[in-house]
């Protein structure tokens, strides 16, 4: 098994022998997610990679249902949903900041040539794989709209 795969099934024993219920649910959903993925035909090994994507969407679904529920005053969920995202958070990669992206973003744009918005597939396509997993697609598109733009 992978080393993520490792430390999420350290991290349930911790969080049984704890008692903590909001982590280990968290953490058996991450768990069963990646089984799915290791059972979908892939073969039987799902890499770090591929388990640190699962668990961004994971993260960004959280976050989502989280500010769902804080449009409906629903707080006590909404306060669920965003202790499970900071547990997943912690299995993430650390974050590039807004800076850190748009220097990224400004550097692609001067490589690859780009001048206009045409040129936006090309730019999103690189820094998609440079930045998988520090960055937001949503952070980085707006970054590239607003540095084609100018």
């Amino acid at each position: 098994m992978a080393a993520f795969s490792d430390k999420i099934n350290k991290s349930i024993k911790e969080a049984m022998i704890a008692k903590d219920k909001v982590r280990l649910a968290t953490l058996r959903d991450i768990k069963s997610k990646l089984i799915l993925e290791a059972t979908s035909g892939n073969g039987s090994e799902v890499s770090d990679e591929i388990a640190i994507k699962i668990c961004m969407k994971l993260y960004k679904q959280r976050k989502e249902t989280h500010q769902l529920y804080i449009e409906q005053n629903r707080e006590d969920l909404a306060s669920e949903e965003l202790a499970q995202a900071s547990i997943i958070e912690e299995f993430l990669p650390k974050m590039l900041s807004e800076q850190e992206i748009q220097v990224e973003v400004s550097a692609a744009i001067k490589a690859l040539n780009a001048g206009n918005m045409s040129d936006m597939g090309k730019v999103m396509g690189y820094l998609s794989t440079k930045l998988a997993g520090k960055a937001d697609g949503k952070l980085i598109s707006t970054l590239v709209r607003q540095g084609l733009s100018n």
